[in-house]
């Protein structure tokens, strides 16, 4: 049971890793048999894997089409983004108190990594680069709640926060920010980090409409009638 258990959670990074990365694209059937055949590994811990998956909103079990991944509607969209904002304000906020100079020097050095790949005009490597810096920032809130409740909800996010710095000139003002945020967090000034965290991080009027328009089809559900 135990070695199901490791093999589940394993399975869970790697699924998660292909979804948000987009090798798993929403809509795409996630078959038992099949995930079972490519990592070697019986059904059970497959089967504990997509249900974790499920719980957190990766993945959707819809009738006649078995466990798909799942994609959501604008609405839906709009509503996770607010959260997401808010979540990492608070994120950004208490590490301004709470972040040790250690970590803020590996923060500085985070931001450099993002700064110089902003030049090279690659929105994907600039995403992972913009993701350490940010999981560097969850991590400096010092609360493991608050922590594991981000993740969760970027992971929800994660192809839209990558389809995001598509937009033309996205990667570069997205760096920008980080300079604000870098500079708040390191000068201790909770409340400046934490706003300018969530301007960062919301997606609002023209910001949303361009989004939208380059979600590719099957990405979102059309809203209900």
């Amino acid at each position: 049971m135990a070695q199901n258990g490791k093999l589940a959670n394993d399975l869970v990074q790697k699924l998660e890793r292909d979804i948000v990365t987009g090798v798993l694209k929403p809509g795409d059937k996630l078959d038992e048999r099949s995930l079972s055949e490519r990592f070697g590994v019986s059904r059970t811990p497959v089967r504990e894997a997509l249900q974790t998956l499920a719980g957190s909103g990766l993945v959707a079990t819809m009738p006649r089409r078995g466990t798909i991944v799942a994609s959501i509607t604008v609405g839906e969209l709009i509503e996770m983004f607010e959260v997401m904002a808010e979540l990492e304000a608070m994120c950004a906020r208490l590490a301004a108190r709470r972040m040790p100079r250690g970590d803020i020097e590996n923060l500085i050095k985070l931001a450099a990594d993002c700064d110089a790949l902003q030049e090279h005009a690659d929105a994907d490597a600039y995403y992972e680069a913009n993701v350490s810096f940010h999981e560097a920032i969850y991590s400096g809130c010092r609360n493991n709640f608050l922590e594991r409740q981000t993740k969760n909800v970027r992971n929800r996010l994660a192809p839209y926060r990558r389809l995001q710095l598509h937009r033309p000139g996205r990667v570069k003002k997205s760096n920008s920010e980080h300079e604000g945020i870098l500079s708040a967090i390191s000068t201790g000034d909770a409340e400046t980090a934490g706003r300018l965290m969530h301007q960062h991080v919301a997606v609002q009027g023209e910001a949303l409409n361009d989004l939208l328009a380059i979600v590719p089809r099957g990405y979102l559900e059309p809203l209900a009638s």
